[in-house]
């Protein structure tokens, strides 16, 4: 059985944040070898997935940063900068800790 996690970005501001954030998740998947994993015996994928609007500005506190959810775990992450791709990447893809940092609780 093979298990998907989906990171879904918010590229819905104005100032293209989103994209970059995407880009650089994407990548950060890519070069700590996370896109594609056997973990515990399981097949693991880790997909980016940009959309439109996640409508959590109101979360987000409008900042410079973009808004994303990951699932299966329904996590919400706000003022999320390109620079904060590394970490997220590390930590909840690979490791299954919440950043708390950019953790937004609704």
């Amino acid at each position: 059985m093979s298990q998907i996690r989906r990171l879904f970005v918010c590229t819905h501001q104005k100032s293209g944040v989103g994209d970059d954030v995407a880009k650089a998740l994407k990548k950060e998947l890519k070069s700590q070898g996370l896109k594609k994993r056997v973990a515990n015996g399981q097949k693991q994928h880790a997909q980016v997935q940009t959309c439109n609007c996640l409508d959590l500005c109101r979360n987000c506190k409008k900042g410079p940063g973009a808004a994303l959810i990951v699932y299966p775990e329904g996590t919400v992450y706000g003022n999320v900068r390109p620079a904060d791709a590394a970490e997220l990447v590390a930590e909840h893809v690979g490791r299954g800790h919440v950043v708390k940092r950019l953790r937004i609780d609704e």
